[in-house]
């Protein structure tokens, strides 16, 4: 018995392993060291990595049509192409089969990269651009031309569950990103401030900057539809030891601690998805005060709806206390939308009465929400009409029809008993 438990503990550890393994495609080994303290907070969080040169002929990420890694982190800014059999066409695969990609870009940024942010809603910006920020730079280590920015935490996008609650100011050294503002899965992690633009420093401004103010976007997010996760960032300085271990100090300020590791470690954790990601543990319905499904429910019933949502916290699955998710009753379009409250055991649900429509009904579930992994889920039941023996004898909304009805046989009486007495009166007149 002792034996067989610890293969089942090894095999739970195996299972969960093999839902951590990163990929990590460098420019050069030299970043493994530069970026230590990143890579460590990885380990520590459970995550195995592989390090690989991003063009190291021997990479392979698929076997057997099956992806060998769930994540895939790219500090290679200045890669042209990958190695092996990777390309910017099995990235795009790799997301569209559910895997999570971390990618930096960098002042000098390679097709392949370019590529990648292309496919993904973004676009970065010209070679030899940094974004510049003359009001908010570093004034310790600043080379002059106000490339390394200090960030405000006021710019993050607004949402815990990606970027933490980290309220210390950012180092930021790299070229911008431009996102279209009509895709609605893209997310503007971190912007600039409003004095920032995106530049050649070392030329003169001839022409408008491609990004300017709060649209010069620095750190940049997507959710796809799969749930899906990419994080790309303009700058692979900003997850290096030197800027995690730096002070900032913005004019005659005092220095203080830069926020870069708390948010670069709750960044990785909601791309890796650790974070903010929900699941569908079971679906419940019944009739109101039943505890199973019928075969069929009848117009006008009351119907219990009740859904099991789960979120991943700290590694471990836990109740999530939604308080604004809604359940549909679909037919072609919606009849029924009700609020949902959490119940004592942790199921949220709702009860309502079916519509007075029969037909083919479905219970539909559409939960979206900034950071969390999407809820979509729908449960086709039927609605017939009541039967022969179930209507009302005397319906409420009836009774004028009832009383006309009755007036009218009584009208009826009169005129005929008054029509046969003036009758027979006439007749004596005559005689």
């Amino acid at each position: 018995m002792k034996v067989l438990g610890l293969l089942l503990i090894g095999l739970l550890g195996l299972c969960s392993a093999q839902d951590k393994r990163v990929l990590v495609l460098l420019e050069n080994m030299a970043v493994k060291e530069t970026h230590s303290i990143y890579f460590s907070m990885l380990q520590r969080n459970g995550f195995a990595l592989t390090y690989k040169v991003a063009d190291d002929p021997s990479i392979v990420i698929k076997k057997y049509d099956e992806f060998i890694y769930e994540n895939i982190i790219v500090f290679a800014p200045t890669v042209e192409e990958f190695g092996g059999t990777l390309s910017a066409e099995t990235m795009m695969e790799f997301v569209d089969r559910g895997g999570n990609l971390l990618v930096t870009a960098g002042s000098v940024t390679g097709d392949v990269l370019r590529e990648i942010a292309s496919e993904s809603g973004f676009e970065v910006d010209e070679d030899n651009t940094y974004v510049i920020d003359h009001h908010n730079f570093d004034a310790a280590k600043d080379s002059g031309y106000h490339t390394r920015v200090v960030a405000s935490p006021e710019n993050l996008v607004k949402s815990d569950i990606i970027v933490g609650t980290g309220k210390l100011p950012l180092l930021y050294q790299g070229t911008g990103l431009l996102t279209d503002p009509s895709n609605p899965l893209v997310i503007d992690i971190l912007t600039g401030a409003t004095t920032a633009y995106t530049h050649n420093p070392q030329q003169p401004i001839k022409e408008y900057p491609h990004t300017v103010g709060k649209s010069t976007v620095m750190i940049a997010g997507l959710q796809a539809r799969n749930n899906a996760r990419i994080v790309f960032s303009g700058s692979l300085e900003f997850f290096s030891d030197e800027f995690f271990q730096a002070e900032v100090q913005t004019g005659n300020g005092k220095p203080v601690p830069s926020g870069n590791f708390e948010l670069a470690e709750a960044l990785s954790l909601w791309c890796f998805k650790e974070r903010g990601v929900l699941r569908v543990d079971g679906i419940q319905h019944s009739k109101l005060g039943e505890g199973s499904a019928p075969e069929f429910y009848t117009i006008r019933e009351m119907v219990q709806f009740y859904i099991d949502v789960k979120e991943k916290v700290n590694g471990e699955w836990v109740p999530y206390q939604a308080k604004d998710m809604q359940v549909e009753f679909v037919r072609i379009d919606p009849f029924v939308r009700a609020n949902m409250q959490v119940s004592k055991g942790g199921l949220i649900g709702a009860k309502f009465k079916i519509p007075d429509v029969y037909g083919v009904y479905q219970f539909k579930v559409n939960y979206h929400r900034l950071g969390l992994t999407r809820i979509a889920t729908s449960t086709q039941v039927s609605v017939r009409p009541l039967r022969h023996n179930q209507y009302e004898r005397f319906i409420p909304s009836a009774y004028p029809y009832y009383a006309s009805a009755f007036s009218m046989m009584f009208g009826v009486f009169v005129f005929s008993f008054v029509f046969l007495y003036h009758s027979d009166e006439t007749k004596k007149k005559t005689e």
